[in-house]
């Protein structure tokens, strides 16, 4: 299976802005009150020429809105490719089905429930078989959720408590279209499909439909 393994703190590097993929060490700060985020020591591009990277051409402008979004969601062109197509498809504004889409991973909503510190996390425990979805085991990390579904954690010691203690770390607040219910064995509910409204990521897709539809 195709990954992107390079340093994901290069990457909010390259973006200028903090992606939070390292889940916990992008927002706390070591014994001494100093932030322990790689971004905020040094937030130049990277690259021996990244302190003076010029101005960005228009086309540059389109690329950096569309590899943020892929790096934020952790999906690669291809997969992208897919989504772009199947909002295109979609009655409305593409843009918005488009993020709407990206939102509806399942790998996505284990991150948006607080089961995992980062989205990278959340995919870890949707591959490896920690997470359930209406009862049953889902290992996709690219399952797209319905309005209704019941998403919780495997009944298994070393699963509950893993995703326990990523809950009373209380690194986010879960959006108004999920609900989660903090019992012994964690379980949460999409109450609504996501809007875009929902995305948590600053971001203009009308640039990313301008560049994917050429």
């Amino acid at each position: 299976m195709a990954r992107n393994t390079e340093s994901v703190c290069r990457k909010c590097r390259r973006e200028g802005m903090k992606l939070f993929l390292k889940g916990s060490r992008c927002e706390g700060a070591d014994g001494k009150g100093k932030s322990k985020c790689a971004f905020d020591r040094r937030s130049s591009a990277p690259g021996m020429h990244g302190a003076r990277r010029g101005k960005l051409t228009d086309y540059g402008i389109h690329l950096r809105e569309k590899q943020k979004v892929k790096n934020y969601y952790g999906v690669l062109e291809k997969q992208f490719r897919k989504y772009f197509a199947m909002a295109s498809r979609m009655k409305g504004n593409t843009g918005d089905a488009l993020m709407g889409l990206l939102e509806r991973r399942l790998d996505n909503i284990v991150y948006r429930l607080g089961f995992g510190a980062s989205r990278p996390q959340s995919r870890q425990w949707v591959s490896h078989g920690h997470i359930l979805v209406n009862g049953k085991r889902v290992d996709v990390p690219s399952y797209l959720v319905r309005s209704g579904d019941r998403i919780s954690v495997r009944s298994r010691p070393k699963s509950t408590k893993a995703v326990k203690e990523v809950i009373d770390i209380g690194l986010r607040d879960v959006p108004e279209f999920l609900f989660r219910d903090n019992a012994e064995q964690p379980k949460g509910i999409v109450m609504r499909l996501p809007s875009a409204e929902d995305v948590s990521l600053k971001v203009d897709a009308s640039l990313i439909v301008e560049l994917c539809s050429k």
